[in-house]
C-alpha cells in the first residue's frame, strides 16, 4: 500500500503528443494579413462567389465555350444532361444553369456593391474603388450578355439598356475614379483617389487602368467603335508608371507540391510558374487578383475540377479530384517544344505518388492500368477515356492541398498588359510588326526565341499561350472573329451566340416590372 500511494503522488502530466510550440505551415492563412479584411472585404469578396475560379458559373462559361478546354463525358460521368456538350458546341439556351448562375453571380456583385457605395461611413478612395469594382461586374455582363439593365442604387429597378449604353457607363465610371476626362496622349491619372498603394486585392489606379485596357481593346467587337489606340494608351501607362514587373529570373516561391521521392520536382518555382503557385501572394506581376485562401476565403477548385481521381495520391489530396476539364489537344499542341508556360501549365503522362511509385486507375478503360494523361482526348461523348487530355495544372497545387486552394487569381497582371499594349498599338496602325516589342518581351520570360514577324494569327496563338486558363480566351476569339469557327467535335456556329441568351429566370422575373428582351437569335 505505502509503496502504492508513493507511486501515485507525482500527477505531473507528460504531454506525450501535445504541440507546445507554435506551427506556422507555408501555404496556410487566414487571410487577415492580405488586406481581405477591410469594410470593402465583402464586396470584393463578390468576386469569389460570382464563380472566378469555381464550376458552373463566371469560369466555365468562358472557359468550356472556347477552344481551349472541354469535358467530355465519361460514361455516366460528366454527361449532366448534355449541359456541357451544348457549351462546347455552342448549343446553349436561355434556360442554361451555368449560364444563369454567371448572371446572377455578377448582379448580386453589383448589389453588394451598390449597398455599399451607399454607407456614408466610407472616403472618397474607398467609394471609388467600390465603383470601380462595380465597373468591372458591368464590364463582364457587357461581355457576355450585352443589352442588360443598369442598376446603380439598392432595391431600383431600371429599363434595360442597350450594349452601347452599358459600355459607355463602364467607361465614364472608370474616367470619373481615375480622374480623367479621356485616355489620350499625356493622360494624367495621378490625382486619382484610388491612389497607388499596392495591393492587388483592392483596386489601385493601375487596376482600374487595367479594367479600362480591356474595355477598349473590345470595343469594336463589344460596340463597333475601334478604341485599340486608347487601350495601348491605358495599358502602357501601367506598364511605364506602376512598381510591377513581370515575374521572371530571381522571382520564385516554394514548390508546395514536391514530392520529396520524385527528383524531377523542383524545390522551387520559377518565373511564369510562380505567378500561379498556391503560394503566389505579394508577386510582383500581380496588379488586380482575386483573394483565395483555403480556410477563409475559399471558391478556387480547380485540383477537384481537373484532375482524375487517382491523382489523389500525387499530393496528398484531403478529397478525391473529380475528372472532369481537360484541354483540347490542338491547343496543347500549340506551344512549341520549350516553352515554359507548358511545363507550368499542363500535366501530361505517367503519374507518380508521393512516394515516387506509379498512380494506378483501377477501372482504366485503356490497355495501361497506370494513370497517363494523354494530350489527345477519343471523343466528346458518350466515352471518352478517364485519362485523356492534357490537364490544366497551371495553378498549380499543393502537397496536403484542401479541395478548396490558396492560389490567387489575376484579373489583371503585368504580362497581360504587355500584350494588351501589343495588341493595341498593331490594331490602331493596322501594323502587326508594332507589337513584336512586347511579345518578345513575354516570350523571352517564357523562354523561347523571339519572333521576327507576327501576323494576326500568330499573336491571337501567342496570347493564348500566355493566358491560358484565365477566362480571356471566348473574348479574345470573338475580338478575331474565330468563336464562330469549327474545331475538335464542334460545328461552325451561328453569330448570335457570341453573346449569352439572356437567362429565362430573369426574363419571368422581370414581367411584373421593367421587362427584359431576350438577345436575338434564342
Amino acid at each position: 500500500m505505502l509503496l502504492f500511494f508513493a507511486a501515485c503522488t507525482d500527477l505531473e502530466e507528460n504531454l506525450v503528443g501535445d504541440i507546445t510550440e507554435d506551427i506556422n505551415i507555408e501555404g496556410i492563412s487566414t487571410g487577415d494579413d492580405q488586406g481581405g479584411s477591410d469594410i470593402l472585404g465583402g464586396a470584393f469578396a463578390e468576386l469569389r462567389n460570382s464563380g472566378t475560379a469555381f464550376h458552373s458559373s463566371y469560369y466555365s462559361v468562358n472557359e468550356i465555350v472556347s477552344d481551349e478546354m472541354v469535358i467530355a463525358a465519361k460514361g455516366g460521368d460528366w454527361f449532366d444532361g448534355g449541359i456541357l456538350v451544348q457549351l462546347h458546341q455552342h448549343t446553349y439556351t436561355p434556360v442554361h444553369s451555368f449560364i444563369t448562375n454567371a448572371w446572377n453571380g455578377s448582379y448580386n456583385a453589383i448589389n453588394t456593391c451598390n449597398e455599399l457605395i451607399a454607407n456614408p461611413a466610407l472616403d472618397n478612395s474607398q467609394i471609388s474603388q467600390v465603383r470601380a469594382l462595380r465597373a468591372y461586374f458591368y464590364y463582364r455582363l457587357c461581355d457576355m450578355y450585352g443589352n442588360v439593365k443598369l442598376i446603380t442604387s439598392p432595391g431600383m429597378d431600371e429599363v434595360q439598356s442597350d450594349r452601347a449604353a452599358v459600355f459607355a457607363f463602364v467607361e465614364s465610371e472608370l474616367l470619373d475614379v481615375l480622374g480623367v476626362a479621356d485616355v489620350s496622349a499625356g493622360f494624367d491619372p495621378s490625382g486619382s483617389a484610388l491612389g497607388t498603394d499596392v495591393n492587388p486585392f483592392r483596386i489601385n489606379l493601375y487596376g482600374a487602368l487595367g479594367i479600362l485596357s480591356k474595355l477598349y481593346l473590345n470595343a469594336e467587337a463589344f460596340v463597333g467603335t475601334a478604341m485599340y489606340d486608347k487601350a495601348a494608351l491605358a495599358a502602357g501607362y501601367v506598364i511605364d508608371n506602376g512598381p510591377y514587373q513581370l515575374c521572371d529570373a530571381g522571382c520564385s516561391v516554394s514548390n508546395l507540391g514536391k514530392r520529396p521521392a520524385v527528383d524531377t520536382d523542383p524545390d522551387e518555382l520559377s518565373g511564369y510558374a510562380a505567378v500561379f503557385a498556391p503560394n503566389n501572394d505579394n508577386n510582383p506581376e500581380h496588379i488586380f487578383v482575386v483573394e483565395y485562401d483555403e480556410v477563409s476565403a475559399t471558391g478556387m477548385n480547380f485540383s477537384q475540377m481537373n484532375l482524375h481521381y487517382s491523382s489523389q495520391f500525387t499530393w496528398n489530396f484531403d478529397a478525391q479530384p473529380w475528372n472532369g476539364y481537360a484541354t483540347l489537344e490542338e491547343f496543347y499542341n500549340s506551344y512549341e517544344s520549350g516553352d515554359l508556360r507548358r511545363e507550368a501549365s499542363f500535366i501530361v503522362g505517367p503519374q507518380l505518388d508521393f512516394g515516387g511509385s506509379a498512380v494506378l486507375d483501377y477501372a482504366s478503360d485503356d490497355d495501361d492500368i497506370q494513370l497517363s494523361y494523354t494530350p489527345a482526348i477519343n471523343e466528346l461523348t458518350p466515352n471518352s477515356l478517364r485519362e485523356a487530355g492534357a490537364r490544366p495544372g497551371k495553378f498549380s497545387f499543393k502537397q496536403l492541398g484542401r479541395p478548396e486552394m490558396n492560389n490567387d487569381y489575376p484579373i489583371i497582371r503585368l504580362g497581360e498588359m504587355y500584350l494588351t499594349r501589343a495588341e493595341g498599338l498593331a490594331r490602331a496602325a493596322g501594323d502587326w510588326s508594332l507589337a513584336l516589342p512586347d511579345v518578345n518581351e513575354i516570350r523571352a520570360r517564357a523562354g523561347v526565341a523571339a519572333f521576327g514577324a507576327i501576323d494576326a494569327d500568330e499573336f491571337l496563338a501567342e496570347r493564348g499561350r500566355e493566358m491560358f486558363q484565365e477566362a480571356s480566351r471566348r473574348t479574345d476569339l470573338i475580338r478575331f472573329g474565330k468563336f464562330n469557327d469549327a474545331w475538335w467535335e464542334k460545328p461552325a456556329s451561328p453569330a448570335h451566340v457570341s453573346l449569352f441568351p439572356i437567362p429565362q429566370d430573369a426574363i419571368d422575373a422581370s414581367a411584373t416590372g421593367n421587362p427584359l428582351t431576350q438577345n436575338p437569335g434564342y
